[in-house]
Formats: structure tokens, C-alpha cells, sequence
């Protein structure tokens, strides 16, 4: 039974290794996306062309 104990305090030592790590990584920056919006610009008339077709497709049905 002490077993059990000792392997349930090691996971939660080892989740809190971890939950540490991924805040740091987060407040450090390591999640930022820096490379989507630059290339975003060059996507944005696509999207606004198929938004269009799309209400206009379904104004053709009503």
C-alpha cells in the first residue's frame, strides 16, 4: 500500500515538473506565432474572395 503512496507523489512531482516548464515556456515567448501575421496579408484577398462567394452563393438560393 505504501507503494501506491509513493507513485502518486511522484506523478504529481513530475505534473508540476512539467505545469512549471510550460508556464515558463509560455512567459517566455515560446508559443508566440511571429511568422502567420506577416504572411497573413498576402492570404487576405483570398479570404474576402471566397467570403463573397459564399454570400453571394446564398443569396442566389434565397
Amino acid at each position: 500500500m505504501s507503494i501506491i503512496y509513493l507513485l502518486l507523489a511522484i506523478s504529481v512531482l513530475v505534473a508540476l515538473v512539467f505545469f512549471i516548464a510550460f508556464v515558463f515556456s509560455v512567459k517566455k515567448g515560446q508559443y508566440d506565432d511571429t511568422y502567420t501575421p506577416s504572411v497573413r496579408m498576402l492570404f487576405d484577398d483570398e479570404i474576402r474572395l471566397s467570403a463573397n462567394n459564399k454570400q453571394t452563393t446564398t443569396e442566389k438560393e434565397s
